[in-house]
């Protein structure tokens, strides 16, 4: 199963391990057994108690899908297995709940792949596993691994003159030409946009002082919702900066599931903003109270992370579909934000980006 997840492994590698904890859990609340640092140290158990602060809305929400996990029948476990890895379930009729609960674990997992200590452990054991693959004694022909962390946000004093950065949708002219490549439209279309998502949300810049590496992935994630709903056509062409049309044609050949992904996602949101003006409607006909929209849920679960729906929840605020499918929607969004970090043309440009980010205010 693992090998269909191949392309995302990132986040279905840390949802398994999160689905195998759940099935072992035997505490309640549920904890998480850690390794131990010798075969004769005392073990110990992560809980709300010992979580550093900023997992502990995450380790909630794993806890709380502890139970829902371990009541489903064996079969139904199997499923919800395959269910993470992107496969369709084998019984029938499928469980509707096993959509929610892999929303769920996906979307901790992708919270623990937006970490430094786990990207810098992602890359050197990914290395090290393709040393272990190389044939012994030709260290010349050594295979790197491709993926590089992205950059980190290293405080540092602004000068008053550029304090008050100003971003526009159309970079300088020094940066594209028209002759540019597609690749470089797409990403500085991204770029510009990240650099508007961050003007027009204060808690986002705040965020990237408190959590970087969080806020990084966050920024981007927004901004490739702002792209897929403001700039992809019908066709399911990107009107990039400078005006320029960049269709999936023009697009480079390894690419082009990234770009389709991105028009999918704008669809989709298109679809979902629909889909709620129609229920806002009959509720105010109904004179029932208009729920929040999913497109509004999607973009705060973005920014606090699926710990903010769980807080929602465990105050009485907040609703959740037995299908998670803002959950799904947003892990989906974080996805390919994570996918695009790991292309060469964005990393060239994202450690300049990003310091450039950090000094909005």
């Amino acid at each position: 199963m693992l090998a269909s997840a191949e392309g995302d492994l990132m986040i279905t590698g840390p949802a398994l391990c999160l689905y195998f904890a759940a099935l072992r859990s035997t505490t309640n609340p549920a904890s998480v057994p850690l390794p131990r640092r010798s075969k004769t140290s005392p073990p110990v158990e992560l809980s709300e108690s010992n979580c550093p602060p900023l997992f502990v809305s995450f380790l909630r929400v794993w806890s709380s899908n502890v139970p829902r996990i371990q009541s489903l029948a064996p079969q139904y476990q199997h499923d919800l297995a395959r269910v993470i890895c992107g496969l369709e379930p084998l019984s029938q009729p499928p469980d509707p709940n096993l959509n929610g609960i892999s929303a769920d674990l996906r979307a901790v997992a992708i919270e623990i792949s937006q970490r430094r200590s786990f990207q810098d452990r992602y890359a050197s054991d990914l290395q090290a596993a393709l040393d272990a693959g190389s044939p012994s004694g030709r260290s010349s022909l050594r295979v790197k691994a491709s993926f590089v962390p992205p950059p980190v946000y290293d405080p540092s004093p602004i000068s008053p003159s550029s304090s008050k950065t100003s971003f526009g949708r159309s970079p300088s002219p020094t940066i594209l030409t028209a002759n540019s490549p597609a690749i470089e439209f797409i990403r500085e279309t991204l770029y510009a946009s990240l650099a508007d998502v961050l003007e027009r949300t204060p808690s986002l810049r705040r965020l990237l002082k408190r959590d970087p590496s969080r806020a990084y992935f966050a920024s981007v994630s927004f901004a490739i919702l702002d792209v897929a709903v403001t700039a992809v056509t019908p066709t399911g062409a990107v009107m990039g900066v400078l005006g320029k049309e960049l269709t999936l044609e023009e697009c480079p050949k390894e690419l082009q599931p990234f770009m389709a992904e991105l028009a999918a996602i704008g669809n989709a949101a298109r679809e979902m903003e629909e889909e709620d003006d129609e229920v806002a409607m009959r509720c105010a006909e109904r004179g029932d109270d208009i729920p929040e929209p999913r497109l509004d849920r999607v973009r705060k679960v973005l920014e606090g992370g699926v710990g903010y729906q769980e807080g929602r929840e465990r105050e009485g605020q907040g609703r959740r579909s037995v299908e998670g499918r803002a959950v799904a929607f947003t892990n989906r969004i974080n996805a390919l934000g994570l996918g695009i970090s790991k292309i060469k043309a964005f990393r060239d440009r994202q450690a300049d980006v990003f310091k450039v980010l950090a000094g909005i205010e």
